[in-house]
């Protein structure tokens, strides 16, 4: 009789520790937390309080510090930690990690330097191995209380996409799939860009009307860019494009919106990083996609004003100045 499937999750931040909570419901599941005090928290008190309060997680879900353990353990391994720690978590993990595991990430950044996006650090650190990400609108307090959201599982071979969707689907946790890995995994990347942008609409008062612009040209620019790279066009009206974007520009739980909030307020950048304790990734990716943009040859004016105010110092109120053209082009790009 074959025994229930593992899922090993790596990083003990919010959402990994919400997908993990997720998982432990269906299967059993081990979340690798950097901080050993972390790890004994989720053990003893079942909850993860710097990063989600008092929120119970499940009794099921165990936690290590270990990361051997957690590697060993893993029939399927979700990868939470942030984009800039992937490589070197995967680099020890790796020797412990059994051939052909599936690998799911979590991150929505870019390896600075390289521009490799997750999935593409994740497959040059196990080789071989089918990967993939789980993505979508998903704001981790909310799911964690249990409010109806979706997500979905992006992976390039449909069979391996379905024998993954049941781990962590749940009665208010619907899992879709999408082969699209690509577009899927770029909708991620750069809807933190536009929300920072949406977040210093919001500190700057400017109105619905802007913050709707914001929000709609924003995703033209995510199109764009995602299409010109190889992914599908239908993939960013998705829950990982548009789905993804919505929440996180409108939410206030928004890590990269509360970034645009505060320096709209006069607040500098590193001390409102140090503050948040949490990775906004839209500040560290900014630059790396407009690097992007300028290869494949994409106008992206929200992205270009975004990176202007978190790496050259220009003030949010001038960045929308600078939106202000004197005259629009047509609103589909491609069309002359």
């Amino acid at each position: 009789m074959s025994r229930p499937i593992q899922v090993a999750v790596l990083g003990g931040g919010s959402w990994g520790t919400t997908v993990a909570s997720l998982a432990a419901l269906n299967t059993p599941t081990l979340l690798w937390a950097r901080n050993p005090e972390t790890a004994a928290e989720i053990n003893e008190q079942h909850t993860n309080s710097r990063y989600l309060d008092d929120r119970e997680l499940p009794g099921s879900l165990r936690a290590t510090s270990d990361l051997r353990e957690a590697a060993e353990y893993a029939d399927v391994l979700v990868v939470g930690v942030p984009s800039h720690g992937i490589r070197e978590a995967l680099a020890e993990a790796a020797p412990h990690v059994r051939p052909w595991v599936p690998v799911l990430s979590l991150a929505k950044g870019l390896e600075q330097g390289t521009r490799l996006r997750p999935t593409e650090v994740i497959a040059e650190a196990l080789p071989g191995h089918p990967v993939g990400l789980l993505a979508g609108p998903n704001l981790a307090r909310e799911v964690l209380d249990g409010m109806a959201a979706a997500a979905v599982v992006a992976v390039p071979d449909a069979a391996v996409a379905c024998s993954l969707q049941p781990l962590f689907s749940g009665r208010r946790f619907r899992v879709y799939r999408n082969q699209d890995l690509l577009g899927s995994e770029m909708g991620g990347v750069l809807k933190n860009i536009i929300a920072i942008a949406a977040g210093m609409a919001e500190g700057l008062g400017v109105g619905d009307n802007t913050r709707a612009m914001v929000l709609t040209r924003g995703l033209s620019e995510i199109t764009r860019l995602g299409v010109a790279m190889g992914a599908e066009e239908r993939t960013f009206a998705g829950l990982t494009g548009l789905g993804d974007l919505m929440a996180t520009c409108m939410s206030p739980l928004s890590r990269n919106r509360r970034v645009g909030e505060e320096l709209a307020r006069d607040k500098p950048l590193d001390q409102i990083i140090q503050e948040m304790g949490q990775v906004a990734e839209g500040v560290k990716t900014a630059r790396t996609v407009m690097e992007l943009a300028l290869e494949h040859d994409v106008v992206m004016p929200i992205a270009a004003e975004v990176d202007a105010v978190v790496n050259e110092g220009r003030h949010p109120r001038e960045a929308y100045r600078g939106l202000q053209r004197p005259a629009a082009e047509h609103e589909y790009h491609e069309v002359a």
